[in-house]
């Protein structure tokens, strides 16, 4: 049986994607049909998504033929917010909170009967406050292990237009697989996540000094 999954036509083993796009449309043309494999095998669907824009993921969902009330009804689509998921009650983004939630998430799924939990995650809340960078950067590498661990799949989205030269390289450093203009591929900027957790503890230290 082939296990591995396919975004953008392409099939792939590596299970933590950073998908940068330039527009919304560009976004959905490239992950809906990832979606819509997963309702046609059986899976689940968990998306994080700006509180603003809920409404119009779902719409954008039912509009590419995926039945958005059912798939929700039944468990096999769960919609939750920022503020849900990467914020703490003051609105801060909340690592350990984070990572446990996709530990448990990346189980939970699973137990809940479906064969695989297919993980989105929409980025933009961390332009907001560019404090919370090094923080966001740990994550993306501490959750590496978490996902490798469990074997289910996650897809970062980041607009490119809201990214600096030196966060973008960060993002790229702690993800596996990339998928820009359309075309997923291996990273070769991916270092593996203890190098990467060494990098920003250094750094921190100069910072402090």
């Amino acid at each position: 049986m082939d296990n591995r999954i396919a975004i953008a036509g392409t099939l792939m083993d590596a299970y933590h994607v950073c998908a940068f796009f330039d527009s919304r449309d560009q976004e959905y043309e490239a992950l809906t049909p990832y979606y819509r494999q997963a309702v046609e095998s059986g899976e689940k669907n968990f998306h994080i998504v700006d509180p603003a824009l809920a409404d119009d993921h779902r719409a954008r969902l039912q509009a590419a033929g995926i039945d958005t009330p059912h798939c929700e009804a039944c468990g096999q689509l769960e919609v939750t917010t920022w503020p849900e998921a990467y914020l703490d009650d003051e609105g801060r983004f909340n690592k350990e909170q984070m990572l446990r939630m996709v530990d448990r998430l990346t189980g939970s799924g699973r137990d809940a009967g479906f064969t695989r939990l297919r993980i989105m995650g929409n980025m933009d809340w961390a332009f907001s406050d560019v404090s919370t960078a090094p923080e966001l950067i740990e994550y993306e590498a501490e959750v590496n292990e978490i996902i490798e661990r469990n074997r289910q799949p996650a897809v970062c989205v980041y607009d490119m237009a809201k990214l600096s030269g030196a966060l973008l390289m960060d993002v790229l450093r702690t993800h596996p697989l990339t998928l820009i203009n359309g075309v997923v591929q291996e990273n070769p900027f991916f270092i593996p996540p203890s190098e990467m957790l060494q990098e920003l503890k250094s750094r921190k230290a100069r910072a402090a000094s």
